[in-house]
């Protein structure tokens, strides 16, 4: 049986699966009938906005979607970093293993593991430090360094899990709050309702929810992709894993 380590922590949490569909649906609804063709902005006054005016008037909700955004990307950009100095050629490092193995020469299959760069030599090299140990022992030693591994691998994905659900939520929040004070401001005019004004505001209120998906949906679409990098390294830890087991059970059997 292999290793089992990290075929639970290897399954992160996933996103819940709620979206706010209801929120799309319910402002799409509004702005269709609140701000028909006649009174859109005319194509000159439209030219004049950019995307950081466009930003600027989703309010002070802006504010924590950009933070969610700014973390976003370092994280992206960390694991992107680690990840690609954790690549291995597993496969080339397991054959040299067991050329040295097969010859009997331990040290230097632990040398091979020192000097090889990333997290499956990392364990194999815990195994190979206690190859004189009964069979259990290793596997266990080979399990532990193993969840230490994958814990460095799957370390902030957390965080962009957090900010692929957050950062739609609160470009929700913004736009119902934008929502109630255009309601407001037209039970203030009473029935001199400026129907060109009220459009504005209300998309001005849905800049928000806009802002937040811009931020959740890549969060969301690299968190995936970290995960499924992550269980790749999981596999390739735990068929190495019993790949050295048996190696050195063969060693053991040979010098008995």
């Amino acid at each position: 049986m292999p290793p089992s380590f990290l075929t639970n922590s290897a399954k992160t949490p996933g996103l819940s699966k709620q979206r706010p569909v209801f929120a799309l649906w319910f402002c799409a609804s509004v702005a269709a009938i609140a701000a028909p063709l006649d009174t859109l902005k005319s194509e000159e006054s439209m030219e004049n906005l950019n995307l950081l005016s466009i930003v600027g008037k989703g309010g002070w909700l802006i504010l924590p979607i950009v933070l969610c955004s700014l973390v976003a990307v370092v994280v992206i950009i960390e694991r992107f970093l680690t990840l690609h100095r954790a690549k291995t050629n597993t496969a080339s490092l397991i054959m040299k293993l067991r050329g040295a193995l097969s010859s009997g020469d331990v040290e230097k299959a632990l040398r091979i593991c020192q000097e090889t760069q990333g997290p499956i030599a990392t364990v194999l090299s815990v195994g190979l430090e206690r190859h004189q140990e009964k069979r259990e022992r290793i596997r266990e030693a080979l399990e532990n360094a193993g969840n230490a591994e994958v814990f460095h691998l799957e370390k902030y994905t957390g965080v962009l899990a957090t900010v692929a659900g957050v950062a739609p939520l609160i470009g929700f929040l913004g736009t119902v709050t934008g929502m109630i004070r255009a309601f407001m401001d037209i039970q203030a005019l009473g029935g001199n309702v400026n129907a060109d004004v009220l459009a504005g505001g209300i998309w001005e209120a849905m800049v928000t929810t806009a802002a937040g998906l811009a931020v959740g949906i890549p969060a969301l679409i690299f968190y995936n992709y970290f995960i499924g990098r992550v269980q790749r390294f999981v596999f390739e830890i735990e068929t190495g894993s019993e790949e050295l087991l048996d190696l050195l059970s063969g060693k053991a059997r040979d010098e008995t």
